[in-house]
């Protein structure tokens, strides 16, 4: 953590360094006592609650109503300029303003343009962000713009444990003598870092440090070319405070794990040959007894169906597959949300129905209610003198301190962070059991159960097979609960794709009527085939059934999302899609969950290896 820091307040372009890690293991402190040592020895904190006029800079209003000359004030970037921006629990913080100060500390410059003003501000300063990754994760993009990052973990070791306890008792009982007791060790890394900072520009980079930078990147599959980039500035300081004019493959190293530990992907080696397609789960092969490679499939009477049932002896068994490997889940764009609404949550950001919440912007009105006084009075302020001019003597208005008209009206636009209630539909046919597609699924939806905890959702879950759905879990907040009947859910038998999306619409139904501003979202993980109707019974037409019935509950309020089961490189009929497109929204195989860009290299690898399949006629009867 202490290396990451020095090289950020030697050369604050490399972008900032994030500490990830549990609470109480000191990352704001070593922050704070970090900019003691920098030319400006100062530290501004970026709160969570902060405008993008405290960041950036605005209007100077106390100037402005001075001279009637609209004068823009600086904002906490710019008072940052030779010290450190610190911002706790960068991950809860808006990604607007994320990206903000990602920008400026990248370039070292803060450009504003505000109520018809540009201007641009040296803000050269080291950006330290902290987070607890329990508490919600920060989107891959913005990650990835931080230049440096370390996983920070409590001391294991008891001698460094007790070491701590005495430090912090010694601070506790004699600050002053604790302080004068470092001083001379703080004094010579300041002089350390202030050397480091006048000679960095000049550390040069050999060819053979550059494409040892290059291999380390490609090796370790970074998306783009800002882990290289980031490496060779990192390099460079790492000389630096060595006092070496040239950069060695010694320095590289020592940097290397800061740079690629929040960008490193698994990728496949380089030129192994693509994995061979397996054979279609649900269609026997040559190699199996009676298969064919391109016969049709077995129907009624003909060797086993879809579901697994033989022409003799009924139907198999029910079985209950394990749960694969839970991963982390990406962000899922699920459409901007309009509809204010109220509660509190991690799910979606929201237009707040109260008047609470963080204070965005602010919009010209009609309406006094709800005012953004900031910004009203920044909106009058440059007209005062023509409006003084222009009243008579004796007008009672100038007696006021401020002439505000109704064109200068400002309503505040406030956002919130709301939860949702997610309800998981999970098709539990036979179908889903074979080659394992159960279990993938089972770890996909797992997935998006501790991924709705972390946003603090309610969660349901219903399965259907057979002739119908069944609610396992009502809505709830008790992912535990929810795991468990996970784990015990049967596989078997038909599938009522319709009667699974009809139990859905009810549930959601009946929670808007209990919250209606809360947001629905319905996630259904199926392969998108359907064999059974409404009725219960086995029909030709349920195919067809539930695409009317999707398209009929596409209008119902809530926000769908398709999650395709089907085998990726067996025989594709694209059910799900169309399903998918009957619903009007999106549709995302299981490896398109992932939060990690892995699923872009796999994709890329099947369409080299693989032909695209038009969809295939559905009869599952």
């Amino acid at each position: 953590m202490r290396h990451a820091l020095e090289l950020v307040a030697v050369s604050p372009g490399i972008g900032g360094v994030l500490l990830r890690g549990e609470r109480g293991t000191a990352k704001s402190t070593i922050a704070r006592s970090l900019a003691a040592l920098l030319p400006a020895g100062s530290m501004r904190t970026l709160a969570l609650g902060a405008t993008e006029d405290r960041v950036l800079g605005g209007l100077d209003l106390e100037a402005t109503l001075a001279d009637g000359t609209p004068r823009l004030m600086p904002g906490l970037l710019a008072e940052a300029d030779g010290g450190i921006c610190y911002i706790d629990e960068v991950n809860l913080l808006d990604d607007h303003l994320v990206d903000l100060v990602l920008d400026a500390a990248a370039s070292g410059l803060v450009r504003v343009e505000r109520e018809g003003l540009s201007a641009s501000r040296r803000a050269a300063f080291s950006l330290v962000g902290t987070m607890n990754p329990e508490e919600g994760a920060l989107r891959p993009q913005l990650l990835d713009r931080f230049g440096l990052c370390v996983d920070v973990r409590g001391e294991t070791d008891p001698a460094a444990r007790v070491e701590v306890i005495r430090r912090r008792l010694a601070f506790d009982a004699d600050p002053d003598a604790f302080i004068a007791r470092w001083a001379t060790g703080e004094e010579a890394l300041a002089e350390r870092l202030r050397e480091a900072r006048a000679l960095v520009a000049r550390v040069e980079l050999p060819q053979p440090v550059n494409d040892l930078i290059v291999d380390l990147c490609r090796r370790a599959a970074c998306a783009g070319h800002r882990a290289d980039v980031v490496m060779a500035g990192a390099a460079r300081a790492e000389a630096a405070l060595d006092g070496r004019p040239v950069a060695t493959a010694g320095d590289v190293e020592a940097v290397a794990e800061l740079v690629l530990a929040h960008r490193r992907r698994a990728a496949p080696p380089p030129g192994a040959p693509p994995a061979p397609a397996p054979q279609d789960p649900d269609r026997p092969g040559e190699d199996a007894p009676g298969g064919r490679p391109d016969g049709p499939e077995p129907g009624p009477g003909r060797g086993r169906d879809r579901e697994g049932r033989g022409p003799e002896h009924g139907p198999a068994p029910d079985r209950t597959a394990e749960i694969g490997e839970p991963f982390a889940v990406r962000e899922l764009r699920l459409g901007a949300d309009r509809v204010p609404r109220t509660g509190s949550g991690r799910r979606q950001e929201t237009v707040s129905a109260d008047g609470h919440g963080h204070y965005v912007t602010a919009r010209p009105t009609g309406d006094a209610h709800h005012l953004a006084l900031d910004a009203t009075l920044r909106a009058a302020a440059p007209h005062q003198r023509d409006r003084r001019a222009g009243l008579g003597p004796g007008d009672p208005r100038l007696e006021l301190a401020l002439i505000v008209e109704p064109d200068d009206w400002r309503r505040a636009e406030r956002t919130t962070q709301v939860g949702s209630a997610v309800i998981l539909v999970v098709d539990a046919s036979g179908s889903m059991g074979a080659r394992g597609r159960m279990v993938a699924s089972k770890g996909a939806v797992l997935s998006l159960l501790l991924d709705s905890y972390v946003r603090r959702d309610l969660v349901a879950l219903v399965a259907f097979r057979g002739a119908g759905a069944e609610v396992l879990v009502p809505p709830t907040a008790s992912v535990e609960l929810a795991e468990r009947q996970l784990r015990r859910m049967p596989v078997g038998g038909r599938t009522p794709l319709s009667s699974g999306l009809v139990a859905a619409d009810g549930l959601a139904a009946a929670l808007r009527r209990t919250n209606p501003g809360q947001r629905q979202i319905i996630i259904v993980v199926t392969d998108g085939r359907a064999n059974v109707g409404l009725d219960g019974g086995v029909s030709r037409g349920a195919q067809d059934e539930a695409l009317a019935v999707a398209a009929r509950l596409a209008g119902n309020g809530c926000t769908w999302l398709v999650v395709d089961t089907e085998h990726p490189t067996g025989r594709r009929t694209r059910a799900a899609a169309g399903l998918a497109a009957a619903l009007g929204v999106r549709r995302l195989s299981v490896e398109e969950l992932r939060a990690d860009e892995l699923a872009d290299l796999a994709r890329t690898a099947r369409r080299d290896s693989t032909t695209v399949e038009t969809p295939t006629p559905l009869a599952r009867s």
